[in-house]
């Protein structure tokens, strides 16, 4: 077990080394992709985050968020930062924690059909996310609130089809 987790920290400590050297290079020569495709020089905001969860099968699982990803050559970053977001599986319901701070309510925009959840912001700051959701979900019962920066969505589960009880059919 002490061996598993020396593993898992050597890993991190890996990610963030990589971070590092990532972060120095955008210094030098920031590129920049807008969500339009179009390519050109950006001099800051940067935002970058990660979590992790070890799963119920023991292997840590890392998230990562915001507007820097490593590139082939030099990082990549976007003009539309991806929220740091929680999916939780509520049983007949999912409820969605996105941060999305420094933008009006009204500038939220959230979108869902049976399978997915698109959240997008544009303010001073610009926010994008796609959730898919593992179970069928109705669009119509979402509800959002958005307090100090944190959007909180729950949306419902569809119904699934109740089983009939068989009826015994006898062979002639």
């Amino acid at each position: 077990m002490s061996y598993e987790f020396d593993d898992w920290f050597k890993r991190i400590r890996k990610m963030m080394e990589d971070f590092d050297k990532m972060f120095e290079e955008m210094l030098r020569e920031p590129l920049f992709f807008s969500s339009e495709g179009k390519r050109g020089r950006v001099f800051g905001p940067y935002y970058y985050g990660f979590s992790v969860e070890i799963g119920p099968d023991g292997v840590p699982k890392v998230r990562e968020w915001g507007n820097i990803r490593p590139g082939h050559v030099k990082p990549v970053i976007r003009d539309t930062i991806e929220p740091f977001t929680d999916v939780f599986d509520e049983g007949d319901y999912y409820r969605i924690i996105a941060d999305v701070p420094g933008v009006e309510k009204d500038k939220i925009n959230i979108e869902a059909t049976e399978r997915s959840l698109t959240i997008s912001a544009s303010n001073d700051r610009k926010y994008y996310k796609e959730i898919g959701f593992a179970e069928s979900v109705d669009p119509s019962t979402a509800k959002a609130q958005y307090r100090n920066g944190v959007l909180t969505i729950t949306i419902e589960k569809k119904e699934k089809a109740k089983r009939e009880k068989g009826v015994r059919i006898k062979v002639e």
